[in-house]
């Protein structure tokens, strides 16, 4: 954890600070107010709603860095500059200040639901409420936090159910193209507190002994701390611990993987493109060029967003591979007639540049990883297709953090790193093209809820009522397979 003297910075954000870091409105610059440009540059940008002084200097001056030139950093970087992506990147995932590696807590219910004698859902509401204040009440005997990161799974709130509907889609598609020639190795990247690894385990060792004889469980995990904390819930009782020889936990980013695994193998990614590292491109409204953004981080720790006509090879990739592998329309903020957006440009005041869009470039790098060093791979992911309360742009994310037990939105992704969730929505039908593009892989897209209904037995999770908390809840979700 960050030291009292940081703990108390970050409750000061929300008071005189915030007119730097938890902009409200994102105005961007308009015609004619803009800076000298030097050449080959664009009019830069700042997500901002007032004109600051000069930065040009300063962007100039400052270094590019990348977040992975920052891995081994333990303070907050100043007087540098980087991609958008990178500055997403080291504030979600960087080992000694990130969200998920020092902020998240994830929620565990305690035991297991019995839905059946529930009366009806908000009666499930209500008794989910309880434990999760229970839950931070016991945490706050340890160690009070005013500003600690807690958020849920389905796999914890459904357990063991939601475990072992991915269970039967597992050992169903394996013993129909893989038994007896194949074990069934699967890998979970981002497995949390492990909980759906231990769910399917136990279900395969209940149901199907002979597929569990042949079962490996690799998880990948760039959080020490949630890698250890697997391991000990994988040892905390002699259930779990019958798995041990079965499992292997591997702490690393997955885009550090450099093993080449030729076997046939099932690749879990369960709400774990949500939290990629996106571009924000924004888009000339007359040429239509694309600009990229860019994070100037002065002395005093403040963020300025700049905008570049020169694309780096990653986002430019994906405009290209997006642009030949799509094969309906997508979202973009230049759709529309194109006199309409040229009548637009010319009018007093107009904006000179596109709102913003969020592009999956890491993502796309994901599949590269599942292409080169998983050939034989079958991927089953589930995330969220729309999210409420997310900022300016297109495919936008959420940012949000929790203080004093309420979540709290704001509207820009240029916040103090580590402290805020930064979450995107999935344009799967973009997804499922880029996907397809780069694995050559076939594919199938289902709601959360129809996957649910094909895989669980959703008896188990109904109240007496009739209602089902599992279906109803996350109907803003997908889940994409490959068939």
């Amino acid at each position: 954890m960050d030291s009292p003297v940081v703990t108390q910075l970050f409750r000061q954000l929300f008071s005189h600070r915030a007119s730097h870091c938890l902009r409200r409105t994102a105005i961007p610059t308009r015609r004619g107010l803009a800076t000298k440009r030097t050449s080959g540059e664009t009019k830069w940008q700042q997500r901002t709603d007032a004109f600051p002084e000069e930065r040009e200097a300063e962007f100039n001056k400052y270094p590019t860095v990348t977040a992975e030139q920052l891995r081994g950093r333990r303070e907050r970087p100043r007087r540098v500059k980087m991609l958008l992506r990178d500055f997403i990147e080291d504030s979600l995932y960087n080992p000694h200040y990130g969200y998920f590696s020092k902020q998240v807590v994830i929620f565990h219910p305690g035991e297991a639901f019995d839905f059946w004698a529930l009366r009806d859902e908000p009666e499930f509401h209500r008794l989910l409420g309880e434990r999760y204040e229970a839950f931070e009440d016991e945490l706050d005997k340890t160690a009070f936090n005013d500003s600690r990161q807690l958020w849920h799974t389905p796999t914890e709130l459904f357990r063991p159910y939601y475990g072992q509907a991915i269970a039967r889609c597992l050992v169903d598609n394996y013993k129909l193209a893989q038994y007896p020639y194949h074990d069934l190795l699967i890998y979970e990247m981002g497995a949390g507190n492990g909980t759906l690894m231990l769910n399917i385990l136990d279900f395969i060792r209940d149901a199907y002994p002979e597929v569990y004889e042949r079962t490996k469980f690799r998880v990948i995990e760039i959080s020490t701390s949630l890698a250890s904390l697997q391991t000990h819930h994988l040892k905390r009782s002699a259930s779990a611990r019958g798995h041990l020889d079965r499992v292997e936990i591997i702490n690393r980013s997955v885009f550090d993987w450099d093993q080449y695994v030729s076997s046939p193998c099932f690749f879990l990614a369960l709400e774990v493109f949500d939290n990629f590292a996106h571009d924000a491109v924004r888009y000339d409204p007359v040429s239509e060029d694309a600009l990229q953004a860019n994070v100037l981080i002065d002395a005093h720790g403040d963020f300025f967003e700049f905008y570049s006509r020169d694309l780096d090879p990653v986002a430019a990739r994906f405009l290209r591979v997006r642009d030949a592998a799509c094969e309906q329309p997508f979202n973009h903020p230049l759709r529309g007639p194109r006199l309409l957006r040229n009548l637009r440009a010319s009018l007093p005041f107009a904006q000179n540049l596109s709102t913003p869009e969020y592009i999956p470039t890491r993502l796309m790098q994901f599949f590269d990883v599942l292409h080169t060093f998983f050939p034989a791979h079958k991927l089953v992911t589930s995330d969220f297709h729309s999210l409420p309360d997310t900022i300016q742009g297109v495919n936008a994310p959420v940012v949000q953090t929790r203080y004093k037990r309420r979540t709290v939105p704001v509207s820009t992704p240029l916040v103090q790193q580590g402290y805020f969730d930064i979450l995107f929505p999935t344009d799967f039908c973009v997804m499922e093209d880029v996907y397809r593009a780069i694995t050559g892989k076939l594919t199938r897209v289902m709601t959360h809820e129809d996957f649910l209904r094909r895989w669980a037995f959703v008896e188990d999770t109904e109240v007496r009522s009739g209602e089902n908390p599992m279906l109803s809840w996350y109907r803003n979700a997908s889940v994409m397979t490959t068939v």
